[in-house]
């Protein structure tokens, strides 16, 4: 019943063209932005328990939001780019938290720099969001 109440007041005619969110998925993605904040501060006090556990809503909320609006490929993209950042995130606080984060891979390479990996991807998507896809489809109210 919420896919069908995001399709038709996404894609409904309304003035402006106004894209709206229902309440169910507006309470989830405050609830994600609670969880986040939480992983970020237990990261930055070093409260390794809380910082790792925090992971797992976080990401998995992210997931969620992504799956919800994948009907959207602005939405989609965009919330994909968040979830592989929250995966490098926390890549990079469980490295800091373990203490493998300086150990050198090859040359100047260290463990925390393959956090870089996923935050390419999600700079990635974006980019063939904003470069290939929204360009092709100037005319998509989701895309506006």
């Amino acid at each position: 019943m919420e896919q069908d109440t995001l399709t038709q007041t996404a894609t409904a005619n309304t003035p402006g063209n106004m894209y709206s969110i229902p309440v169910g998925y507006r309470r989830m993605e405050n609830l994600h932005i609670v969880f986040w904040l939480l992983k970020d501060i237990s990261w930055c006090l070093i409260w390794k328990p809380l910082g790792i556990i925090m992971i797992f809503p976080t990401l998995i909320i992210s997931i969620i939001i992504a799956w919800r609006t994948r009907q959207f490929v602005s939405e989609l993209c965009h919330n994909v780019a968040i979830t592989v950042w929250i995966t490098a995130n926390s890549y990079w606080m469980i490295s800091e938290f373990l203490h493998f984060d300086a150990l050198t891979i090859t040359g100047d390479i260290t463990y925390k720099h393959l956090a870089v990996i996923p935050f390419t991807m999600g700079v990635l998507i974006l980019a063939y969001y904003y470069l290939i896809y929204k360009p092709m489809h100037k005319n998509e109210i989701e895309t506006m």
